[in-house]
């Protein structure tokens, strides 16, 4: 059973220093905010996206999931993949691959259809940090860690995180 929704910080979580939000603190089931910094994707000199209207999915333990619109994005770059998920909260996801380079499987992913509580993530598109180059102002994102979630690691954020070595009972 989960234990902590946003509530409270368990006694193994990093107090947050200036300028920093504890992952801890964000609720469950997760939320989304606005954000006007700028948010850009690369692959290797091209932009994917450069925008300053992006989501964000805040949910307990995870880093922040970027989520970008389609508008803002370069979407002849990219093709549908065959991967496919669902989400308790968001719904069914889609994938997208580079047209151009394949073999990196998924590297985006967005709720066509998302469940209404998450109406504001219709369409947006989220990239896998660990694939691509993704720039929030101009710190490089790290990708959350153990290869299956998709959150945005920067250095405003305090942990641990879901995905961490020892993070499998959360």
């Amino acid at each position: 059973m989960w234990n902590y929704r946003g509530q409270g910080r368990p006694p193994f979580a990093e107090e947050p220093g200036p300028g920093q939000e504890s992952v801890w603190d964000y609720p469950r089931p997760p939320v989304t905010a606005p954000d006007t910094r700028r948010v850009r994707v690369l692959h290797g000199d091209r932009c994917l996206c450069d925008s300053r209207a992006a989501v964000r999915l805040l949910e307990t333990a995870s880093p922040p999931t970027w989520y970008l619109p389609p508008a803002a994005c370069a979407l002849d770059e990219l093709e549908p993949a065959s991967d496919r998920s669902f989400c308790e909260w968001k719904g069914r996801a889609s994938y997208l691959a580079l047209r151009d380079a394949p073999e990196l499987g998924a590297v985006a992913w967005c709720y066509p259809a998302p469940n209404a509580r998450f109406a504001a993530l219709a369409g947006y598109l989220s990239f896998y940090p660990g694939k691509v180059a993704c720039f929030v102002d101009d710190e490089r994102v790290r990708p959350q860690p153990g290869g299956f979630y998709g959150g945005w690691m920067t250095s405003d954020i305090a942990g641990p995180v879901k995905g961490e070595p020892g993070t499998g009972g959360w």
